[in-house]
């Protein structure tokens, strides 16, 4: 019978990760000998990634707007006073874990871009073919990058998404529909496999990268001289007026609704 301390320790220390708390540093031998495929590792990022971007859209952009609330892409300049709409969420994110030291990608394509410079070429637009069919992801080794890529399909599962797109005065395509496959979002490491270590740096740096926008959102809003400004703290757009979750609140909402998902895979 195997030690109950060797069991439960990276138990807890993964379950304790994933509801938005710290590992300990010294690690046990058990935990240091984990390792996950990295196509396990980037689903896993990729579905956190799907709940975070959906709660956004809905629960803050979406939400928002019916209270007065403005989202643009041009968000962070001066005379702009608006939010981040998701895909330029989904963009500072990305930003952000390129700043760190994670070697983890992250990429919004489609191929009816609104930018042009996030149409998909080559590979990816042909694996997206069959994405758009399947809805299925889509793994493999880009050898000009020498990176393990993963494809997932990117819908449209909230109103705001589809007017936005539709509305474009860019757009390439002005019919899209709830439920769309309106793009791709493609993640990619360098290595075949990762680390416990590893795994939860991925994890980190994902997380950072949301707080990030989410904090440079509500600093913009602190700045807004003709709009009337939001409270934040506790409360949601949908209590019925203007009101933003604080960043503690919001990633906590994320957390408790992807550390199922989560769990599942560090502890397979």
């Amino acid at each position: 019978m195997k030690n109950l301390t060797t069991l439960t320790t990276p138990f807890l220390t993964l379950l304790l990760f994933a509801c938005g708390g710290v590992p300990e540093k010294k690690e046990t031998a058990a935990v240091e000998k984990m390792e996950f495929a990295v196509a396990e590792v980037l689903e896993m990022v990729a579905k956190e990634n799907d709940i975070t971007r959906t709660l956004y859209t809905k629960a803050i952009v979406g939400g928002g707007k019916k209270q007065g609330m403005k989202f643009d892409e041009d968000w962070q300049k001066e005379e702009v006073e608006a939010g981040p709409l998701p895909a330029l969420f989904l963009r500072g994110i990305a930003n952000d874990i390129r700043k760190s030291e994670t070697p983890l990608g992250l990429y919004l394509g489609s191929d009816f871009p609104i930018n042009k410079a996030n149409k998909l070429e080559g590979k990816q637009a042909d694996l997206f073919k069959k994405i758009k069919e399947d809805r299925k992801p889509q793994f493999f080794y880009d050898e000009n990058q020498e990176v393990h890529t993963a494809m997932f399909a990117d819908v449209a599962g909230a109103g705001a998404c589809v007017s936005c797109h539709n509305d474009h005065e860019q757009t390439t395509k002005t019919d899209w529909k709830l439920g769309d496959v309106m793009g791709a979002t493609t993640w990619q490491y360098p290595a075949d496999s990762l680390s416990y270590e590893a795994t939860l740096g991925v994890l980190k740096a994902y997380r950072n990268g949301t707080k990030a926008v989410y904090e440079d959102y509500l600093a913009e809003i602190s700045k807004f001289e003709k709009s009337e400004k939001p409270e934040i703290g506790d409360k949601w757009p949908s209590a019925g007026g203007l009101y933003l979750p604080s960043p503690e609140v919001f990633l906590d909402s994320v957390r408790e609704l992807a550390s199922y998902d989560t769990m599942k895979v560090l502890l397979n």
